[in-house]
């Protein structure tokens, strides 16, 4: 339970990221390695990868997850993987140094592959992937706004 609630929070952080993007517009990638998956959705497969810094543009918005291309390489993207401007070369859009951060909430996801889920239900762990359906839901209702008050009542980020 505390790996749902530390990851809703990172995606409840990343909401008001995907406001800013638009169609046809332009996005960076802010980890170590993004994957740019076949579907929008945080279990779906890997089909390409794309570095630190990579420019992107962006084909279609669905929520907070993003189409993108680079060259021949497509996907989608989660939101809050991708910066507006280019990232620093030294740290990421977190603020955090690169080599701290190496995955995404969308790769730590990954693990309740259906491979995992298998497993899990051979081991009696199959709430793991109605916490992750859970988890997006809950992530879906989030509004900018409320993201913005949360903020700003607790001093995180630009309300430091």
């Amino acid at each position: 339970m505390k790996r749902l609630l530390l990851l809703l929070g990172s995606v409840a952080l990343a909401v008001p990221a995907w406001a800013a993007f638009t169609v046809g517009g332009k996005a960076y990638t802010k980890r170590v390695s993004t994957d740019l998956l076949a579907e929008p959705r945080a279990l779906a497969a890997a089909q390409a990868h794309e570095g630190f810094g990579r420019k992107l543009k962006i084909d279609e918005i669905r929520g907070r997850w993003l189409r993108v291309e680079d060259g021949p390489n497509t996907g989608w993207v989660f939101a809050g993987n991708l910066a507006e401007d280019k990232p620093s070369d030294t740290k990421g859009m977190d603020g955090t140094a690169l080599a701290s951060s190496p995955t995404s909430a969308t790769a730590a996801a990954r693990p309740l592959a259906p491979a995992a889920e298998q497993y899990g239900d051979r081991k009696g762990l199959a709430e793991a992937t109605a916490d992750v359906i859970w988890m997006e839901g809950q992530a879906d209702a989030i509004k900018p706004d409320q993201v913005d008050a949360f903020l700003q009542q607790n001093q995180k980020g630009e309300f430091q």
